[in-house]
């Protein structure tokens, strides 16, 4: 993918103040985004928001893409599938000090499509080869990219908001009798900004220059496979038979804007020492994954578990070059989520999907100098109807239909904040909760 380019040089005379809010806004089309995304926060799909991510590793629809891209291989029939997430968050935050409780209630809507398809006749070898897509869109298709970077005086929330473009893209093969491979790229953007101006002490502007620049960063998700009944006894029945285990790493990605402006003011600031600020931030930022997950599946049932370790620890680095969080000198552990999901088929055409999972706060400090972030433990619940449509005249496949919610509960956390603004509050005990709501819809379609 070549990078994305807007560029515009402004000649007539205006203010200082507007034209940096047009180069921030080149890069930002809405405030509340988040560290995080749909797939780690809430799950892609209905299948996977119903079972709180536990059966995401062996989920054949297109979202294995992200979760486990050896499984796209699980099915050798393409699929195009199309969805909408609404996630409705309720976070609180409450001290003496405040007239109401609720902090944030921003909702995040994405409409999502996904599409699959075995590549394997575009070569002369006899071996499927099967690519995946996914695509989510924030607003319901109508904001590519919510980026926001911010210190806070109330506090923020470190992983809720609007989320992000999200896409993903990759790809699956069969390497042995029943063990798959599978690689694919989350992409996102990186972008950068550069402002120059001459203004007066009034801040009238002229001669100013923007560009705006964003080119894609691409980061890697590996995983692999293995259904033992078919390893070890393909020619036969055994004890080993629906069993299948997974293993998957995702590695680290974030959203980050590099923001470089310089203005000359005559009589003041020559031409030759410009006035400088520059400013480099990071956004929806996903850490490494080390997933790893056991199925067991019959003809009429399911039941999953996956242990799901992410490195949070290492965004502390990350923040050491951030301009605008760098001096909140945040703390991160390491967490270790577990999920539990099942799935049951009734009445023929009809199943329903059950899951659980535990995540424990990853940060690990209770003040954050000026950014003043918040964040919980929480219980993550999850239920799921799916049905497939068979009579259709036009399509060879049945049309499965889904729908899912999932309720996610933030456990209570005192934090103290700390501001450095003079007149700001500081010193003040928080107690912070939440309930986050989300429901998601989808209708696939098999080729």
């Amino acid at each position: 993918m070549s990078p994305l380019q807007a560029s515009s040089a402004l000649r007539s005379r205006g203010r200082l103040t507007p034209a940096i809010a047009l180069t921030l806004a080149g890069l930002s089309t809405g405030a509340h985004a988040s560290m995080g995304n749909i797939g780690t926060t809430y799950g892609l799909f209905p299948a996977d928001i119903a079972s709180a991510q536990a059966l995401s590793m062996f989920n054949s629809q297109v979202s294995a893409t992200y979760y486990n891209p050896a499984y796209l291989a699980k099915d050798p029939r393409g699929e195009l599938t199309t969805g909408l997430l609404h996630a409705e968050p309720e976070l609180r935050a409450s001290s003496p000090a405040r007239d109401g409780d609720i902090l944030s209630d921003q909702e995040s809507q994405h409409v999502l499509i996904g599409m699959k398809t075995n590549l394997s006749s575009l070569t002369r070898f006899d071996h499927p080869i099967y690519l995946g897509f996914i695509a989510g869109v924030e607003k319901y298709g109508k904001e590519m990219l919510a980026f926001e970077s911010t210190t806070s005086e109330d506090g923020q929330f470190l992983e809720y908001g609007r989320q992000p473009l999200f896409l993903n893209i990759g790809g699956a093969t069969t390497a042995w009798r029943g063990i798959d491979v599978g690689a694919s790229f989350r992409i996102t953007l990186h972008s950068t900004a550069e402002l120059s101006t001459t203004t007066d002490l009034a801040g009238n502007t002229e001669y100013e220059s923007l560009s705006v620049n964003a080119e894609p960063s691409l980061r890697s998700i590996l995983s692999t496979n293995i259904d033992w009944g078919e390893t070890v006894c393909p020619d036969s029945d055994c004890w080993l038979d629906g069993w299948d285990t997974s293993f998957a790493y995702r590695s680290s990605s974030n959203t980050n804007t590099t923001v470089d402006a310089r203005t000359v003011i005559p009589g003041l600031i020559p031409e030759s020492a410009p006035l400088v600020f520059s400013v480099l931030t990071y956004d929806s930022y996903q850490p490494s994954i080390y997933a790893v997950g056991v199925q067991y599946s019959t003809d009429s049932w399911r039941v999953g578990v996956t242990l799901e370790q992410q490195n949070w620890s290492d965004l502390e680095d990350e923040f050491e070059n951030d301009t605008i969080k760098d001096q909140a000198n945040a703390k991160f552990d390491d967490i270790l989520i577990p999920r539990i999901g099942a799935e049951f088929k009734f009445a023929e055409h009809f199943g329903l999907t059950l899951g659980a999972a535990y995540q424990e706060s990853a940060l690990k400090s209770n003040s954050t100098q000026d950014v003043n972030y918040f964040d919980n433990d929480k219980y993550i619940f999850g239920i799921g109807l799916s049905a497939e449509y068979t009579r259709t005249r036009l399509f060879t496949y049945p049309i499965r239909f889904d729908i899912a919610y999932q309720h996610q509960m933030l456990e209570e956390r005192d934090f103290e904040t700390d501001n450095t603004a003079a007149g700001a509050r500081t010193g003040e005990t928080v107690t912070t909760d939440g309930d986050v709501d989300v429901i998601s819809g989808s209708v696939t379609f098999k080729f």
